[in-house]
């Protein structure tokens, strides 16, 4: 299951969990509105790919627990520092994938209510005791972290760093989620517990004297402190990772391969002119000149139609993936990336798109790698690897311009005209498949204009194209395209 959500800035977050050590394929196909003029022309498939695609990998576990064992294994003297340091990583890393992902569905969740009000009071009941269970299950994880308090002065700095970030994430998570709620009595008392846990997690940094005065009056240093704090979490049980661009050497043979054959020719037709025309003359070296023009001409487009055709269908980069720790490989993967015309597609992503007329001229952004992983060579306990792909749009908002127009409307009897941002949809598709299994194929609508990513939500491929429009004001409507 591949999920996707909005970051900041122009970035979309995709991610999957690759559960077995069977061959793994992801595609990802991103609809362009033809009158962007996206081309190649325009933007290099090269420097798309360079510019707009970054992937990680991380260790992921169904275990939960597991970190937090090694940890107190650490603690009574079992494990050494640098285990201390990783399990402890892995638990907090664990802490807020999981923590990003319960604030995520209750937004949805949120959504869900807007769009039905039949059933907003049922729907309302049913996320509240969702936070209930997301703020208990936060302050059993911390409580459980904070149990494990080392003694020695060398893993009590590490801890004491990790213990800062995830009290600070948790506040800032359960902020988010009261500034999202909606503003009626059914969510008064929720708003009331999640305000004192966040006020109480304040006071707990202050008691332990995370942060200075200074950096916690200054938003910019205390977001700049924790940023780096989130590194430091994430580096041990991130892959590192070895990206090397293919076809380096059948590139080099085929530019020698196209001069040899070109002066094959231009060395035949001067003989030939030779022969013809006999002593040097002004009329053969004319023709000699005519001769080395042609060659200049034919050999950088033989050139490039025998490179085409040697690399159609072949992948373009190979990503090699080592543990931070044994510098062991343990998996890689093979990357694909070009742009498509829509007749060029496979039925089943047709059919996902649901292609109308409205779209005729869309340019098509074709995305796919496939990859192994070998679990025997991962950190004991671990099977899994949860791969990040970041999608960053800002390429393509570049090419939209800052035109607004104006809608009218009728409001309590008056004629009133309201600034509407030009907006456009941008269609994602993506198909998973695991080893043997079926293809998952899943769609999402990105509504974007120059200056953010609007909104994101996902649909139901094949979805009609009537429903795609999003947001509930003329702001939000106007300026998307189908």
């Amino acid at each position: 299951m591949v999920s996707v959500e909005r970051k900041e800035g122009f970035n979309l977050k995709i991610s999957r969990v690759l559960r077995e050590s069977t061959t793994h394929r992801l595609d990802l196909y991103l609809f362009v509105p033809g009158e962007l003029g996206l081309s190649t022309d325009v933007i290099a498939e090269n420097a798309f790919y360079h510019s707009a695609i970054h992937v990680k990998r991380t260790y992921y576990s169904d275990r939960h627990q597991l970190p937090l064992v090694l940890s107190r294994l650490a603690r009574r003297g079992s494990l050494d520092s640098d285990q201390y340091r990783l399990s402890l990583s892995l638990y907090a890393y664990q802490y807020v994938a999981a923590l990003e992902r319960g604030g995520r569905e209750l937004h949805d969740a949120k959504r869900e209510e807007e769009r039905d009000e039949d059933e907003a009071a049922a729907q309302a009941a049913a996320r509240q005791a969702r936070i209930e269970e997301l703020v208990e299950l936060a302050l059993d994880i911390l409580k459980r972290l904070r149990r494990s308090r080392p003694e020695d002065a060398r893993l009590l700095k590490y801890f004491a760093n990790v213990d800062n970030y995830l009290s600070w994430f948790t506040e800032q998570r359960l902020l988010s989620l009261v500034a999202h709620l909606p503003r009626d009595r059914h969510y008064k008392s929720n708003k009331a517990r999640l305000l004192a846990i966040c006020q109480a997690e304040s006071d707990y940094r202050q008691a332990q004297e995370y942060n200075s005065a200074r950096v916690n009056r200054d938003p910019t240093r205390i977001s700049n402190k924790m940023r780096l704090l989130r590194r430091l979490i994430e580096y041990p049980v991130t892959l590192k990772e070895k990206t090397q661009e293919l076809g380096g050497g059948e590139e080099k043979a085929v530019k020698g391969l196209a001069t040899a054959v070109v002066m094959i020719f231009v060395s035949l037709g001067l003989l030939q002119a030779r022969e013809s025309i006999g002593d040097i003359t002004a009329l053969f070296v004319l023709v000699l000149a005519l001769l080395y023009a042609l060659r200049e001409v034919f050999k950088d487009d033989l050139r490039t139609t025998l490179w085409r055709w040697l690399r159609k269908g072949r992948p373009k980069w190979r990503r090699q993936y080592y543990d931070v720790h044994s510098n062991q490989l343990v998996g890689r993967q093979l990357e694909w990336f070009d742009y498509q015309r829509f007749a060029k597609l496979d039925e089943a992503i047709k059919t996902a798109r649901k292609r109308n007329v409205a779209q005729r001229e869309e340019m098509v952004l074709h995305y796919r790698s496939s990859s192994r992983m070998s679990p025997t060579r991962f950190l004991s306990g671990y099977e899994q690897t949860r791969e990040t792909l970041t999608l960053d749009l800002a390429v393509l908002s570049r090419l939209m311009d800052k035109a607004s127009h104006h809608v009218y409307r009728v409001k309590d009897g008056q004629v009133v005209r309201e600034s509407v941002e030009k907006r456009h949809l941008i269609n994602l598709i993506t198909r998973e498949v695991q080893g043997d299994g079926e293809p998952l194929i899943q769609r999402w609508k990105v509504v974007m204009s120059r200056s953010k990513i609007v909104d994101i939500e996902p649909a139901e491929p094949g979805q009609p194209a009537s429903t795609a429009t999003t947001g509930r004001d003329p702001a939000a409507n106007a300026g998307a395209r189908e």
